[in-house]
């Protein structure tokens, strides 16, 4: 997916199925900025520029911010990984760590497996400062696939 069609559908690669329009189907994430340039079942790539929007009363970025980010990222590529299986992915569990404070630019977000099965998957992503390179969060999200009937 290029940010170009970002705002359609997504075609995963290999597979006829599509994930739902990434920015039509929840107000929740598209809220925070959160753009994605590439997603496939293994490697979920993106950015998001952050700015007073996205502070706390004490003029730093929400840690829910990249919270929400590392969420979704590993569950839209999660749920990419399965979409041929008639599947999609929610998560069960997220440890986010917080590595350093950020007031505004642009961060990078780049989501990949660490283990992919059956039924559970294993995602980490990382936030990087575009600006220094240097790492804001990073976390890992554990995933059960589910029959996209049960959603």
């Amino acid at each position: 997916m290029t940010e170009s069609t970002a705002n359609a559908a997504t075609t995963v690669p290999g597979g006829g199925r599509q994930l739902p329009d990434l920015y039509q189907s929840g107000r929740f994430v598209t809220s925070i900025g959160l753009r994605l340039d590439e997603v496939t079942g293994s490697r979920v790539h993106g950015f998001l520029d952050l700015d007073e929007e996205h502070h706390t009363p004490w003029g730093v970025v929400h840690g829910g911010v990249y919270t929400t980010v590392i969420e979704s990222v590993a569950s839209i590529g999660a749920s990419a990984a399965v979409l041929d299986r008639g599947e999609f992915a929610v998560g069960v569990n997220n440890n986010t760590d917080f590595l350093r404070s950020a007031k505004r630019g642009r961060a990078e977000v780049l989501a990949e497996p660490l283990h992919q099965g059956r039924s559970q998957q294993l995602w980490h992503a990382v936030i990087t400062r575009v600006e220094d390179g240097k790492p804001l969060a990073r976390g890992t999200v554990r995933l059960q696939n589910l029959p996209l009937e049960s959603s």
